[in-house]
């Protein structure tokens, strides 16, 4: 499967951030691209950096004017796309949401982001209801897709719960970067650890790891913190772990990484971890924390 990524430094301009998207997508339509994978909230910043009831201005429905603007890409150039929005499902109700836009131009399926962070400068929780829809793979004409969200990367839970319904490839749009106030090495240890994590999540379900992520400063409209410097290094992982890309970490990056699906199953049949897993013995993994 040849699959497309896009590591974009985003502004405040949507429609601007919208047309570059386009014109990235059409380039690596052009390269062969089957599917695209676009980064967290593209359309716009990240807006979770301060708690500000007008941003909710910025959601929007789905279906709505960004899977209808998507989805005419995907329709006009045969390509499967991966996009992520800010959902507004009702007045008071919205959700960090991605769709997955199949090749004819309609939706495939969506997916609502299952843990929502709260930390400084990712006030996550104040703007987006935790997913109701459960973790559950989209079915596409490239293949079943286990579409996650950025901070669901860290459970291997979620990673998990997609491969026993079928996943054939996990995709994690993302936006994540550094602590201004931590030391170079702290800022070093977190970007390897977030990789480290994720490779694991292939290795352990042999599957392929797609994450992509936003690059570059977007300043803390607040003033209160130094704003985030997104750490880019979006990538590509074989069911091994074994890195197949990785971009840079402060620049934009659009390109075509081709994965060996045949070699998947291979793989998991030389390391069969789903035949072996104690399923009787899991009961604990269901409880917050076992005490006895």
């Amino acid at each position: 499967m040849k699959i497309g990524i896009i590591q974009q430094h985003n502004t405040s301009d949507i429609q601007a951030n919208k047309q570059r998207l386009a014109e990235r997508i059409k380039q690596l339509a052009e390269q062969g691209a089957e599917l695209i994978v676009l980064q967290e909230l593209h359309n716009g910043l990240y807006f979770c950096q301060t708690e500000d009831v007008n941003l909710f201005d910025q959601a929007e429905p789905i279906p709505g004017p960004s899977t209808e603007f998507f989805g005419a890409l995907a329709k006009q150039l045969g390509v499967v796309i991966v996009t992520s929005l800010f959902e507004r499902r009702a007045a008071g109700l919205y959700h960090n949401t991605a769709v997955v836009l199949e090749k004819n131009g309609s939706i495939a399926g969506k997916y609502r982001k299952m843990h929502i962070p709260d930390d400084p400068a990712y006030y996550e929780k104040f703007y987006f209801t935790p997913g109701d829809l459960g973790f559950h793979p989209i079915q596409t004409s490239v293949g079943c897709l286990g579409v996650l969200v950025c901070w669901d990367q860290w459970y291997p839970e979620a990673a998990r719960m997609m491969a026993l319904q079928g996943a054939e490839l996990l995709i994690y749009p993302t936006a994540i970067g550094y602590e201004s106030s931590d030391s170079q090495d702290e800022q070093e240890r977190q970007r390897e650890a977030w990789t480290t994590v994720q490779r694991g999540h292939a290795v352990a379900n042999g599957l392929p790891v797609v994450t992509v992520n936003r690059v570059g400063h977007e300043e803390d409209p607040s003033h209160q913190t130094n704003g985030i410097q997104f750490w880019g290094s979006s990538f590509v992982a074989g069911p091994q772990g074994e890195m197949l890309f990785r971009a840079s970490k402060d620049e934009e990056v659009s390109t075509v990484v081709e994965v060996d699906m045949q070699r998947c199953e291979q793989v998991r049949r030389w390391w069969p971890f789903l035949r072996d897993r104690r399923i009787e013995n899991y009961d604990g993994l269901c409880q917050r924390f076992m005490d006895e």
